[in-house]
């Protein structure tokens, strides 16, 4: 893994239960950018949170990041970018997977270390991306935020104008987190999510949902939700009536 070296200029050109009910809403009403570099899959920045607090829950977000491309099986090809922080002022960056195991074996090399957070790095390499790869989301997890409010979301405003919404997903009960998350995802176009790391479960259904959005839109996820059913498919249904 390379340090992203963090460009600071507005890409030129633009790219073309209750909470899993909120979190979906905001997808159905999120179309997805078109794909630059040929036709087929879909590309999902995956960035995280590695300061020391999240170190109990780091092995749990490992292990489910599997399940994002099992559930993206037969819809289309799903490469992602692992993205972290941790310490002082490190930000490091995968290459664009598409193997689930190397992921795991990628983060699983991964050790937590005290530092602030860098989510303003984080969303500007999602924007520098968005220009030159092409990206349809970004999926931030994370517990704490501890920058400038108003910076940070001036960039995610630029990714909602780029098409390229943010899913973020708070762990924790930090209220500057959530209020912070909750700027970031509606400036974007996307949304936010408050999981407990005690229900994996939770966490595992909402970053399917998202891969599979990821891989073949709006459309391939009212499918998955019609083979998976349960909550999806309930929440799917409702969709459906929404235009």
């Amino acid at each position: 893994m390379a340090d992203d070296k963090d460009k600071d200029q507005l890409p030129a050109q633009a790219s073309d239960v209750s909470e899993i009910d909120a979190f979906l809403d905001h997808m159905k009403k999120t179309p997805a950018p078109v794909q630059k570099g040929g036709a087929g899959g879909g590309r999902l920045l995956f960035a995280m949170d590695a300061t020391a607090s999240r170190e109990p829950s780091w092995d749990m977000a490992a292990h489910i990041q599997g399940d994002m491309f099992n559930a993206t099986q037969g819809i289309g090809n799903l490469a992602v970018q692992l993205a972290f922080f941790r310490g002082f002022g490190e930000f490091k960056v995968s290459g664009w997977l598409s193997d689930p195991k190397e992921i795991h074996r990628l983060m699983s090399s991964v050790f937590c270390m005290a530092g602030q957070t860098q989510i303003g790095k984080v969303l500007k390499h999602a924007r520098n991306q968005a220009a030159s790869t092409g990206i349809r989301a970004l999926v931030y997890v994370g517990d704490s935020f501890e920058e400038d409010v108003d910076a940070v979301g001036h960039v995610a405003g630029e990714l909602g104008i780029l098409g390229v919404p943010v899913f973020a997903f708070h762990e924790g009960q930090d209220p500057l987190a959530r209020r912070a998350f909750q700027h970031i995802a509606k400036l974007s176009g996307g949304a936010y999510v408050h999981f407990d790391a005690a229900s994996p479960d939770m966490l595992k259904k909402l970053l399917s949902a998202v891969a599979v959005f990821a891989a073949g839109g709006q459309g391939a996820l009212n499918d998955y939700a019609e083979v998976q059913g349960g909550d999806i498919l309930r929440i799917t249904s409702q969709l459906k009536g929404d235009g």
